[in-house]
């Protein structure tokens, strides 16, 4: 089946963000998001899925471990386990991306 934003599961997460589910097993999830100017996660970390942001549009200021980094279209970003992050759009543009957790990050974010 192909699975597009149009014919998968959606959910409305923090102030006006988006997610679409277009994959969630137990080992592996990939969600597209998007995320109005100046919104942003709260700072959280999971105990045993990595994940990746690959940036589809826009810029996204991604903060982890007390580092911040400028991550552009085009670009991604690797967070290993246990690593504190959050992702912000601080532009003045919407920002779409893709986020690939493996395992799932289901039952598995604690917020700090």
């Amino acid at each position: 089946m192909i699975i597009t934003k149009n014919n998968t599961e959606y959910y409305s997460w923090g102030n006006g963000c988006d997610s679409w589910i277009l994959k969630d097993s137990e080992s592996l999830s990939i969600k597209q998001e998007n995320m109005p100017p100046g919104t942003a996660e709260k700072l959280h970390f999971h105990e045993h899925a990595e994940q990746l942001f690959y940036i589809l549009k826009g810029e996204a200021a991604f903060y982890c471990d007390d580092e911040k980094f400028s991550v552009k279209t085009g670009e991604s970003i690797s967070v290993l386990p246990k690593s504190k992050h959050y992702i912000a759009n601080e532009s003045l543009e919407d920002l779409e991306f893709l986020v690939i957790s493996n395992p799932s990050t289901n039952n598995d974010r604690i917020e700090i």
